[in-house]
Parts: C-alpha cells; sequence; structure tokens
C-alpha cells in the first residue's frame, strides 16, 4: 500500500495531492535541502490538518485569510514562541503561493498576515469586573447556554488552554475534589484544582444541558449537536460574549488564560504555584505575568496618586 494512503494518513484527497505536489516542488524545482523539506512538509501538514478539523468541507481551493487568521490564533493560545509562529507562517506563505502559482488559489491568503515580531509582547488581561461580565452573558435557560458557561467557568477558573478545555473527557474530571486533569504541549499531563463557582456550572449543565446537547454517545464533556465542540467554535462563543457584554478589548480565550494567571499573582499566589497550573515548561515564561502585574500597578498609581 502507498505510504499516503495508510489508514492513519489524516490527510485525504485533494489536501494529500496538494501537500506532496508542494513538497515534491520544493526538491525538483527549488533543491531545498532534506532539513527544509522535513520543517515546510510538516507545517504544512500542520496546517491543513487544522483546517480540515475546524473547517469541514474546506478544501485547498477555498483556503482564506480568515483560515489562516483563526490558525495563527490557536498557535498563540498554545504559546508557540513568535519565531516559531513567524517560520510556520513563512512555510504557508510559500504553500499558498505554490497553489497559486498551480492554479489551485486565485490570491494568497497569508499576503494581508505580517511576520510576528520577535519582541514578546505583554499578554491582554481582563479586570476582574469584565471577567463577571463575560460570565454572566450566556443565557442558562438554554442548554448552550449552560454549556458555555460551564466552559467559561473551567477555563477561568484552571486556566487551560483552549485545545485543553475542548479535549476534556469525564475521565479528566474529578468534581468530588473539584480537579481537572489535561495533557499540554509535549504531551506534558498534569492536574489543575477549580473552585465552586466552576463546579456547580459544570454539575449543572452535565446533568440538565448535555443530554438534549450530545445526539451520539461521546467522552468529550462539551460537546454540541456534531459533536465535541471544537477551538473555533469556543472561540467564536467567547468573541460574540465579549461583544454583547460591551468588553472594548480583544478578548480571546487566551485572554481569559492569562486573566486567570495574572489575577492569581495580584492576589498573592507565587510564581512557581502558577507555572506548574498553566502547565509551562520554563518559569522564564510564567515570569511574563509580573510584568503584567507590574504595568497595572503602574497605572493605578499615575490614576490615584495625587504628584504622579
Amino acid at each position: 500500500m502507498d505510504e499516503r494512503q495508510r489508514e492513519d494518513d489524516p490527510l485525504r484527497g485533494a489536501w494529500r495531492a496538494c501537500v506532496d505536489s508542494f513538497v515534491e516542488h520544493l526538491l525538483t524545482e527549488r533543491g531545498c535541502s532534506e532539513h527544509t523539506l522535513r520543517a515546510y512538509g510538516a507545517d504544512t501538514v500542520s496546517f491543513a490538518e487544522y483546517v480540515r478539523v475546524e473547517f469541514p468541507g474546506v478544501q485547498p481551493q477555498n483556503i482564506g485569510r480568515e483560515h489562516v487568521a483563526h490558525w495563527l490564533e490557536y498557535l498563540r493560545s498554545e504559546e508557540y514562541r513568535a519565531t516559531t509562529i513567524a517560520r510556520k507562517l513563512t512555510s504557508i506563505r510559500v504553500f499558498s503561493l505554490f497553489l497559486v502559482d498551480s492554479s489551485v488559489l486565485n490570491q494568497n491568503p497569508t499576503a494581508s498576515h505580517a511576520l510576528p515580531k520577535p519582541a514578546r509582547r505583554l499578554p491582554g488581561t481582563l479586570t476582574l469586573e469584565e471577567v463577571e461580565a463575560l460570565l454572566d452573558e450566556p443565557d442558562l435557560t438554554e442548554p448552550a447556554g449552560l454549556r458555555n458557561r460551564a466552559m467559561l467557568e473551567l477555563m477561568y477558573a484552571s486556566g487551560l488552554r483552549v485545545s485543553e478545555l475542548v479535549s476534556v473527557k469525564f475521565s479528566d474530571l474529578d468534581l468530588q475534589e473539584g480537579l481537572v486533569r489535561c495533557v499540554g504541549k509535549r504531551n506534558k499531563e498534569r492536574v489543575v484544582p477549580f473552585g465552586e463557582s466552576a463546579d456547580i456550572c459544570l454539575r449543572a449543565y452535565i446533568e440538565s444541558a448535555r443530554p438534549a446537547l450530545a445526539r451520539k454517545l461521546d467522552e468529550h464533556v462539551f460537546v454540541g449537536p456534531r459533536g465535541p465542540l471544537t477551538r473555533v467554535g469556543f472561540w467564536k462563543i467567547v468573541q460574540r460574549y465579549a461583544k454583547s457584554a460591551g468588553i472594548r478589548t480583544r478578548v480571546t480565550p487566551h485572554v481569559l488564560r492569562h486573566s486567570f494567571a495574572t489575577h492569581l499573582l495580584d492576589a498573592g499566589a507565587d510564581l512557581r504555584s502558577i507555572q506548574e497550573m498553566l502547565g509551562h515548561s520554563s518559569l522564564t515564561t510564567t515570569q511574563i505575568y509580573t510584568h503584567v502585574s507590574r504595568s497595572a500597578i503602574e497605572k493605578i498609581y499615575r490614576k490615584a496618586h495625587p504628584r504622579a
């Protein structure tokens, strides 16, 4: 059996044909090294898998800037370094140009996306009042509203990445102890606590709403009529609630995760504990939150001090 037609091959049809043609082009037309071929190939397959999963039915000829934007948002939410994101975007840019030259695409969907700057930006955070407003938005008389409230509560209570949140299964939840197990980047497993508010919302959703939403057996906790909720699906939910709550700053699931860490630090939690809860492999990554808190302190000082 051809290597491309293996049962575990995540790509099929037009996607597989385009990726294979692209790699062949890099080898035969551009004479790329084996290292470059592996990097471009892996980045392109990763992007193709993301689009196929998050946007069912989209084919290579339908790739648009919105698909690239969602993919970049996902990479940022997974806390890839700016240099890594820049490399991946470069790979997809070259792939897109190849599709344009091959008359598969009419225009390059990456053209309007600038390469991320290596300098690290401070993560956006919400105030406690903004978090409360966001959490109050779901309509708790609707099954989807109960689900969405439970997801928002759990994310803010535990600091999960959006990919970890949508992947939570019943075997990962310990409602008795208020713990959730997740597998993060590099398959690193951790167990994170969550509080009473999240517990109440989870129980209400699981008991009252989930049976109405799940049309087939599924071990994932957060589901819709078509199966487990996707990262993009939850991203859209957060965007909608932030807008209706009147929050003017840009709000994404990643901002909610940052708010979790910042509010813990502001309340006196130590960096090492926050590092463990966030699943950061290095304390250096977590230390950015000290700058966030310092920035907040400066704003408070300049606003409140009579001689500032």
